[in-house]
């Protein structure tokens, strides 16, 4: 495998990785928050109805755990194909 054809590989799976994990963020902040918010209404934690809950801070605290999965997933792919320090 040429170092092109090593890099290629490389951002492809990274573009994967990334249209994977910004398609549950936007799943999990537009869908929750607004389009499933009636279905979630009717489930409250802590008094607050769950609809409310992923507009307001459940879609941020998924985005802050996706960011690790997500240094997790290129910390992986650049041992794979040798880029790591």
């Amino acid at each position: 495998m040429t170092d092109r054809d090593k890099a290629m590989a490389y951002w492809k799976e990274n573009l994967r990785y990334l249209v994977i994990l910004l398609a549950i963020w936007f799943v999990v902040s537009y869908g929750a928050g607004i389009i499933f918010k009636d279905a979630l209404n009717a489930i409250k934690i802590g008094g607050f109805k769950l609809g409310f809950w992923f507009a307001q801070q459940g879609s941020i605290y998924v985005f802050v755990v996706l960011i690790f999965v997500y240094v997790r997933l290129m910390n992986k792919l650049d041992k794979k194909y040798g880029y790591d320090e």
